[in-house]
């Protein structure tokens, strides 16, 4: 089996992808995102995915290497990455509350050796509930969510922010789908359960 690399330092994506159980490094990408509004959201995070996992190759050229990125469409229809710090996490908070978003989670595995990459992605819908300005305050002091896309983290106090959550994979919300994953990975000769 290919040794399988993980192209992110993000705590919440390793913590997804340990629960597959398959031994795997982790590596900073070295690419630039960039969110290009002219793009449809679908394409651009498959993009993303896919730009960060070959950004690895020359490293692990015996690899399949795992590349994932997220954006979210807010109610306006502009697509927005993470918010970096409090005003903008309070900007976007505030322009959500009582409103539904769309968060789409692009999803890339990449073979250098074989000259085969796969991609896919995965929509979520969060509806929102009506959020004062001293709640949406409360909660990013508790947490401090600024390098989450949407500035909350579903799997902690940001399941408070919800009225409804929907979508065929939940662990696409926190930054990684599993089920997608688990069938490219499948594709590719990796199976979890073997």
């Amino acid at each position: 089996m290919k040794n399988l690399v993980l192209a992110s330092t993000s705590p919440y994506r390793r913590e997804l992808l340990e629960r597959l159980g398959i031994p795997f490094e982790t590596a900073s990408p070295r690419y630039e995102e960039v969110v290009d509004q002219g793009v449809a959201p679908e394409l651009l995070v498959r993009h993303l995915a896919l730009g960060k996992a070959q950004s690895l190759a020359d490293f692990y050229p015996d690899a399949l290497i795992i590349g994932a990125d997220q954006v979210f469409v807010n109610p306006r229809g502009a697509m927005v990455g993470k918010p970096g710090g409090f005003e903008a996490a309070r900007s976007q908070l505030a322009a959500m509350a009582g409103r539904k978003s769309l968060f789409y989670t692009g999803i890339a595995v990449y073979d250098q050796a074989e000259n085969r990459s796969l991609t896919d992605f995965a929509v979520t819908a969060v509806t929102f509930r009506d959020l004062s300005d001293a709640e949406i305050r409360s909660y990013l002091l508790r947490e401090r969510p600024y390098d989450c896309a949407g500035s909350f983290k579903i799997e902690g106090l940001g399941i408070a922010l919800m009225e409804k959550v929907e979508g065929d994979d939940y662990t696409a919300l926190v930054g990684l789908p599993l089920i997608r994953l688990n069938r490219m990975l499948m594709a590719m000769g990796v199976n979890a359960l073997r």
